[in-house]
């Protein structure tokens, strides 16, 4: 559908892009993944025509339309639901419906539809744009960043609207699960390079690590080999019965290309300095109620919480009930209009509050505002944990006043990390993380000694993290002990309540059903279900023998870089080359088995489809 050929791009001569190619088939749903500043969303500007490549070329076909989630702000109708209707195709003016089932979905109510879209925060005004972006049905959706400002069940609703997406899918997004769960192929942006393959971010990144490997113990070998020709050409130039020999081996030389070693990609390094703490408890809170106004309805009442000294308590809910003003309780910073809240006398809370960057003084630089945080802390300290936060060298004497909105927040978790706490209060942390800054902030958490209570959407981190959960949930708040995992098995999230508006829009609105016979729709499922059974099964089974097959060359080759190593120690240079060819040869063999597995798996979708086609109309 889409194919981008030797394409390059240039900023002020740092290269995004070298001569990188790349397609996009029927139905593919990708998943756009690399580091802050390696190109994604210059890479969608590229496909929109908003910027232009220095070479190469991007062929779309005709007629072919791609919608583009943008997050710059620019709204003209006086309503939520008008401005939502902008979207509609032209022949589709008059479907309010779909308009309302979307905007139910991303977690306006019905009251909200006639509402002024300058009511509402910059979140909310990003949820407009997506859904006036989702309903406009483009044959391409690119979607940057779509889940930030998301609540889980606004998440969990888009994520059930994308995987029903007919057309294809480009998503860049700090949410690993939801990434993984609505995407068939990765493509990712390393070294100036596009990587795409069949699967999950965890194989990946998994098969990048294992071919800089590969990469690295090969330059090695050819080093020595280079090393040892040098060597021999040094001893043998003057001696006249050698000169074909050493001229053979200077002309390998000249001919054979020099693999320069990988650089070290920065990244950011988390590290919360732990303060001691001996007792069990870091804070208590008994019987807290709150509201903004002073008087019921309350956010939140009747909420008791005891933290413990190693506690991962994650506050989880819909946008608007209160989980940030929550944190800001537990912090300091606002006070329960019922119950108390109290710390014990050794606590050290270490508060990360994303929206708070207009604390940061503009005229200040990024070095002098860390150390505002640790006076006694001693300059290199302060450049190292400038340089975890990506401002290594003269980059932490930049203004705070030049900086992004990310680059603002890096700057408040540096001035956590200069500070030793035993209570973390974050909000949102991951929000301006890429994937690999995501799983270093999970590694963080992981390993503090101290309590961590934090907002999140992503489930990905709720899984990895939370050993208690408060749940904001049906106009109350509760404490939830156990992991995530126990809690969508024992409560739920009621995922039907993002989406009902739009069922009752549907049925009872727009789209009035005949009567149909039951029994007979029941018959007719029953037997599309055998025929979808014998025609698909065969395909699984492909897919799984293939699979299979990869696994066990995978495995191979992971012994064969066992023994290259081994071969490199004992200096045996046979075995070495030997090693060599078979490892190339298995990784054509791996290539080959994943091109026959695409064509393979797009058949099984196409077939696929058809059947939910057919279902769909019974």
């Amino acid at each position: 559908m889409i194919s981008a050929q030797n394409l390059s791009k240039q900023y002020f001569g740092h290269v995004i892009f070298d001569r990188v190619s790349f397609g996009l088939s029927p139905r593919e749903r990708i998943g756009l993944i690399g580091r802050n500043g390696h190109g994604k969303t210059t890479l969608f500007r590229l496909l929109i025509g908003e910027e232009k490549y220095d070479e190469g070329t991007i062929k779309i076909p005709k007629d072919y339309r791609i919608g583009y989630l943008n997050q710059h702000i620019c709204f003209t109708k006086p309503t939520i639901l008008e401005e939502g209707c902008c979207g509609l195709q032209e022949s589709e003016k008059e479907e309010e419906w779909k308009v309302k089932k979307i905007l139910s979905g991303l977690g306006f109510s019905e009251d909200d539809f006639c509402r002024s879209p300058s009511e509402f925060s910059g979140g909310y005004q990003i949820r407009l744009n997506l859904a006036k972006v989702l309903v406009s049905e483009p044959n391409l959706l690119l979607l940057d960043e779509p889940t930030n400002f998301l609540d889980i069940i606004s998440i969990r609703w888009l994520t059930n609207f994308l995987n029903s997406w007919q057309n294809e899918i480009m998503i860049i997004s700090h949410d690993r699960s939801f990434m993984d769960t609505v995407t068939t192929h990765i493509m990712g942006i390393h070294r100036s390079k596009i990587k795409k393959i069949r699967g999950t971010t965890k194989d990946y990144y998994e098969r990048i690590a294992q071919e800089e490997e590969i990469y690295e113990k090969e330059r090695l070998n050819e080093e020595k080999k280079r090393r040892q020709a040098e060597q021999f050409i040094n001893t043998f130039r003057a001696k006249a019965r050698h000169a074909s020999l050493v001229q053979s081996r200077i002309k390998t030389l000249e001919k054979q290309e020099v693999n320069t070693k990988l650089d070290k990609i920065p990244t950011l390094s988390f590290s919360f300095g732990s303060a001691p703490f001996r007792a069990k408890c870091v804070q208590e809170a008994h019987n807290i109620a709150f509201s903004y106004n002073g008087k019921p309805p309350y956010l939140f009442h009747n909420l008791d919480l005891t933290l413990e000294s190693r506690d991962r308590v994650c506050i989880i809910g819909r946008n608007g009930k209160g989980k940030t003003t929550l944190l800001k309780l537990l912090a300091g910073g606002l006070s329960p209009l019922e119950g108390e809240i109290t710390n014990h006398p050794q606590t050290k809370i270490g508060y990360y509050e994303q929206a708070n960057t207009a604390t940061l003084n503009d005229t200040l630089t990024i070095e002098e505002e860390v150390s505002l945080s640790n006076s006694y802390l001693e300059r290199k300290k302060v450049r190292d944990i400038c340089g975890a936060m990506m401002f290594s060298g003269d980059h932490a004497l930049k203004k705070i006043k030049v900086l992004s909105g990310g680059e603002k927040c890096r700057v408040l978790f540096g001035k956590i990390l200069v500070t030793p706490t035993n209570l973390l209060l974050l909000d949102e942390p991951t929000h301006h993380l890429d994937l690999q800054s995501c799983d270093s902030m999970i590694e963080a958490i992981s390993s503090f000694e101290g309590a961590v209570v934090m907002v999140t959407h992503n489930e990905y981190i709720l899984h990895k993290i939370a050993n208690k959960l408060i749940v904001f949930q049906d106009d109350k708040a509760f404490l939830f002990y156990g992991g995530y995992a126990k809690f969508l098995d024992q409560i739920g999230w009621d995922d039907q309540e993002s989406i009902t508006f739009g069922k009752k829009s549907v049925k009872t609105q727009e789209k009035p059903q005949k009567a149909i016979n039951q029994k007979g729709v029941r018959k007719a499922r029953a037997a599309l279900f055998t025929k979808r059974s014998k025609i698909l099964t065969p395909y699984k089974k492909k897919i799984e023998k293939i699979e299979r097959s990869i696994h066990e060359l995978e495995q191979q080759l992971h012994n064969d870089t066992e023994s290259l190593i081994k071969a490199s120690y004992e200096k045996d240079g046979n075995r070495i080359t030997a090693l060599s060819q078979s490892m190339k040869e298995i990784k054509n063999n791996i290539d080959n088995l994943y091109e026959e597995m695409e064509v393979i798996t797009e058949r099984y979708e196409q077939e696929k489809m058809r059947f939910e086609q057919e279902e769909a109309s019974l």
